[in-house]
């Protein structure tokens, strides 16, 4: 299921990563959920303690270090565990939400297997997943699209020599700045984003921009064949440049930023008021 990291239980976000054809889950996310602590890296750490003075089990084993996404826009690595390694982690936790996340953790978990045998199903469950949360079609089909120039583009750094997560972040980094004068991380704090995916609060016009300078960067690297992380970056700041200037010229004759600090939360909050 590639583009998406999130899934959803009872409204709580919990990051996820396919390692081995399978998802793996954030286990401090999914105490999270179930518990509501305010510090869920605590509860997991003496949880540990207990289990392993209580039962004589290490948890731990059950788990495997993944890098996720941060709050900071940082990639980390993490305690994860599978379907099966969750189902045994949430036996330690006592809570009445333990019965139905299991259910959705085995439905979940599922989908993975549907998704290998049949990649639309991914699309099109991408698509449910951001209708459900009440985005209109035109910018979901944006969204979309957007995401397939994303991946478009990391395929290419693939076969280019470019080491993943740090270099990707690099590159992506040049090529925001370069296209919005700012990067992803800088792009968050405006928005007043924490853990959320800063595209998913872009409206049009930043959806826009930001696939043109993901495309125009594709494009480049292909036409240079560049090799290596330095040639990668200048391609990259060279992509995010077309799209900036692209963007200082719509900002001139119209007037306006094309930037906004606006996020969906908040104005689904406001219209949401308004009609209550």
């Amino acid at each position: 299921m590639t583009g998406i990291h999130l899934a959803i239980f009872r409204g709580k976000q919990i990051r996820r990563a396919i390692h081995h054809n399978e998802w793996w889950f954030s286990v401090v996310d999914v105490i999270a959920a179930l518990t509501n602590s305010v510090n869920p890296r605590d509860y997991w750490y003496k949880m540990k303690i207990r289990v392993k003075d209580e039962d004589r089990v290490e948890l731990s084993t059950f788990c495997r270090q993944l890098k996720l996404e941060s709050a900071d826009g940082k990639r980390y690595e993490t305690d994860c565990a599978n379907t099966e390694g969750v189902f045994r982690i949430i036996q330690s936790i006592p809570s009445p939400k333990a019965e139905p996340f299991k259910r959705w953790l085995a439905r979940v978990g599922y989908e993975r297997v549907q998704e290998i045998e049949d990649p639309e199903l991914a699309t099109k469950r991408t698509r449910a997943l951001y209708k459900a949360k009440g985005y209109s079609d035109d910018w979901i089909e944006k969204r979309m699209r957007g995401i397939a120039i994303r991946e478009e583009l990391t395929d290419e750094w693939k076969h280019r020599e470019v080491g993943e997560d740090r270099e990707y972040a690099i590159l992506t980094a040049e090529i925001s700045k370069a296209t919005f004068g700012m990067t992803p991380s800088e792009y968050k704090k405006f928005k007043g984003l924490a853990r959320e995916n800063f595209r998913d609060h872009m409206d049009d016009l930043e959806l826009i921009f930001s696939m043109l300078g993901e495309a125009a960067t594709t494009r480049i690297t292909k036409a240079k064949n560049a090799k290596g992380f330095p040639q990668n970056k200048q391609a990259a700041i060279e992509g995010g440049t077309i799209a900036g200037n692209a963007r200082n010229q719509l900002e001139q004759k119209s007037g306006q930023k094309v930037s906004s600090s606006k996020n969906y939360i908040k104005t689904h909050q406001s219209l949401k008021f308004l009609k209550g």
